[in-house]
C-alpha cells in the first residue's frame, strides 16, 4: 500500500474525528523525549490507530539511540517545509439554530438526522465544509491555512445571519487541529525506529503501513512511512508543526534505509 493511497484515508479520518470530537484527544506520558526535550502525547486521529507501547513496571527505559533534536524558531536548515493539509477550526454563533430550516432555505447544505445531528454546508472559497449544531456551535474543516479558515467561519456565521438568525455573533473562534505532511526524501527502517523508540512509538504493519510516533512537546503525532513521507496532526499552531518535525528529523537520518548498490555493469569478455 502506498503513502498516496493511504495518507488521504488518515487526513480523511482526521478530520471527521476531530469535527465530531471537538480538540483533538491526547494523552501524556511520564518518558522524557530522547534527547533531554520533554517528550509528546497523542492528538487528532492517529490515537484511533493505537496506543504506545511502554515498558513493563511502568518505569521509563532510555531508548537505544538518544538523538539531540534541533531548536529552531522555524522551518530548520534541512530545508523541508511541512506543508499544510487541513485546518480544522469551531466558533459559536452563541444562538440556538433550526437546523431543518436552515438545510431547506441554505444553499449546497445537506441534512439527515438519522445519521448525523448537523446540518453539513459547503462553500468554494474558501473550499471548505462546515458542521453546523443546532446549539449554534460550528466546526469547520478542509481550509489550507489559519486565516483561511477564520475566513470560512466568519462566512458561515454571515449565512445564518442571512437566514433570519441576526442576533448571531461570531464568537469564539479557535483552532483546533493542523495536519501537514512532507516528504524526508530518504526510505526509514521503521523496525529499527520502532524498536529505539518503543516508549514513543507504535508500529503494526499488518494493521496500517505507518508508524505512530507520539511526541510530548510539542503534543503532535506523526505518521511516519518507509518511502519518507510524514503526516503530522494534532497541532494547535503552525510553529508546532514546524518544532516537532525539525526535532523528529534528526532521529529519521539515524534511522535511514541505505539504498541497495547498483548492480555492477556487465562488460564484454575481451576478443580473441
Amino acid at each position: 500500500m502506498t503513502f498516496a493511497a493511504t495518507a488521504p484515508c488518515i487526513l480523511s479520518r482526521v478530520c471527521s474525528m476531530s469535527a465530531m470530537a471537538g480538540p483533538a484527544g491526547s494523552s501524556t506520558g511520564g518518558a522524557a523525549y530522547p534527547g533531554g526535550t520533554p517528550a509528546a502525547g497523542a492528538a487528532g486521529a492517529a490515537g484511533a490507530a493505537g496506543g504506545a507501547a511502554t515498558p513493563a513496571g511502568g518505569a521509563a527505559a532510555v531508548p537505544a539511540t538518544t538523538p539531540t533534536p534541533a531548536v529552531a524558531a522555524g522551518p530548520g536548515s534541512h530545508g523541508i517545509v511541512p506543508q499544510i493539509q487541513n485546518v480544522v477550526a469551531t466558533t459559536n454563533l452563541g444562538v440556538s439554530l433550526e437546523l431543518k430550516t436552515i438545510a431547506m432555505q441554505a444553499r449546497n447544505a445537506e441534512y439527515n438526522p438519522k445519521r448525523f445531528a448537523a446540518v453539513v454546508m459547503r462553500i468554494r472559497e474558501p473550499k471548505t465544509t462546515a458542521l453546523i449544531f443546532s446549539s449554534g456551535k460550528i466546526v469547520v474543516t478542509g481550509a489550507k491555512s489559519e486565516d483561511a479558515s477564520k475566513l470560512a467561519s466568519r462566512k458561515y456565521a454571515r449565512i445564518i445571519q442571512k437566514l433570519g438568525y441576526a442576533s448571531a455573533r461570531f464568537t469564539e473562534f479557535k483552532v483546533q487541529n493542523i495536519v501537514a505532511s512532507c516528504d524526508v526524501n530518504f526510505p526509514v527502517r521503521l523496525e529499527g525506529l520502532s524498536h529505539g523508540h518503543h516508549m514513543f512509538c507504535s508500529y503494526e504493519p499488518e494493521l496500517f503501513p505507518g508508524l505512530i510516533y507520539r511526541m510530548i512537546n510539542p503534543k503532535i503525532v506523526l505518521l511516519i512511512f518507509v518511502s519518507g513521507k510524514v503526516v503530522l496532526t494534532g497541532a494547535k499552531l503552525r510553529q508546532e508543526i514546524y518544532d516537532a518535525f525539525n526535532n523528529i528529523y534528526h532521529v529519521l537520518l539515524q534511522f535511514r534505509k541505505s539504498r541497495p548498490n547498483a548492480a555492477p555493469a556487465v562488460t564484454a569478455p575481451p576478443a580473441a
